[in-house]
């Protein structure tokens, strides 16, 4: 039934990318048919972010309590906080009480608190939408922010998994005082006020428990006032239960999908050049994180409206017609291309060089 009937050789890259359509959404169909609770698209959605924050909350509080190891902690809390990410995405496309207003707002408020880490979500309905539009150009702002396009290296190590970090090196690169302040006006506008709490608390984790170990190798060790203990002992706990969790989360996630995106040298509008589905065993630790997303992204791509968790249900059917269709797969090049579709050294280098003004 899923079969491809078509020749790919015969179909041109947007025929293509409507077959693939066409035999995803008949299976998400099928699946919806077999199990009529998927057609419960608002309840379901309440309910995973209804079982998301119970366990954050549940893990949290065991934690605090002494019957949760600070790691399992942070570990089952950066998997909660992968299912809030893939709510935020469906809300963006107004999967979820789509017509009705203060609940869908209310979830969009709540998938952002889960994730203090993230921008303001109502700004980035925006840049995601635009990523549709745009995606592999220097217009998709959005995959951009997360190094998408950028060479490897020191620099995007760092900026991968560090989004004030990202927009820290950009404003250092900008050649201009007018070009630093928009970027810097732009940064405080899109990450107030939650992202800014989130990573300025991670900045003074690392840097209480940094001295701390300079000063134990030095032989000596540092007065701190109680104010300052105090302080940190609640740092120190939303560094397990919603800090750590996080940080791990947004590396995981970046690092997926700025490597599975393509970037440069697409043909504009051209679906099955976007993206790579990517999803080799040794990635799986960080597919852990961010819900599986080398493996289902790019059925999103082409099924823009099948809410995640179906997504996932059709991503056997969705990679065999993909494949069959000429999209890539665990294309490894690309660490090397600096994402780009077709290894072209002098595009890559001249972009690279562009990127970091």
């Amino acid at each position: 039934m899923h079969g491809t009937c078509a020749s790919p050789e015969r179909l041109n890259a947007q025929q293509r990318s409507a077959h693939i359509r066409q035999v995803v959404l008949a299976r998400g169909e099928e699946l919806r048919q077999r199990y009529p609770i998927l057609r419960h698209q608002d309840a379901l959605g309440a309910g995973i972010l209804a079982f998301a924050l119970a366990g954050m909350v549940g893990s949290a509080l065991l934690y605090i309590n002494g019957h949760l190891a600070g790691w399992a902690c942070l570990l089952l809390n950066a998997f909660f906080a992968s299912l809030t990410h893939e709510l935020e995405h469906d809300l963006i496309h107004s999967m979820y009480f789509r017509k009705q207003r203060v609940p869908h707002n209310l979830m969009m408020g709540l998938v952002w608190l889960a994730r203090p880490s993230t921008i303001n979500p109502w700004i980035r309905r925006h840049l995601h939408l635009n990523h549709h539009k745009v995606s592999g150009s220097e217009a998709d702002l959005e995959e951009r922010a997360i190094t998408n396009g950028e060479p490897w290296g020191l620099a995007r190590l760092l900026m991968v998994g560090d989004n004030v970090m990202s927009a820290f090196i950009r404003l250092l690169r900008a050649k201009t005082w007018a070009h630093k302040r928009s970027i810097l006006k732009r940064t405080l506008k899109v990450y107030f006020p939650l992202a800014l709490l989130h990573w300025g608390a991670w900045y003074v984790f690392l840097g209480f428990h940094g001295a701390n170990a300079v000063a134990y190798l030095l032989g000596t060790s540092i007065d701190w006032s109680p104010t300052t203990l105090a302080v940190m002992h609640v740092i120190d706990i939303a560094a397990v239960v919603i800090i750590g969790p996080n940080v791990l989360r947004t590396f995981c996630l970046h690092f997926i999908s700025s490597n599975m995106h393509y970037y440069g040298d697409i043909e504009p509008g051209n679906v099955i050049q976007q993206t790579q589905v990517l999803n080799p065993w040794w990635l799986w630790p960080l597919q852990a994180f961010c819900f599986n997303f080398g493996s289902s992204h790019g059925v999103h791509h082409f099924v823009v409206k099948e809410p995640f968790y179906i997504r996932q249900m059709t991503v056997p059917v969705a990679h065999k017609v993909m494949r069959e269709m000429g999209v890539r797969f665990n294309d490894f090049g690309t660490f090397g291309r600096a994402n780009r579709f077709v290894r072209e050294e002098g595009v890559v280098r001249e972009e690279g060089d562009a990127v970091r003004v």
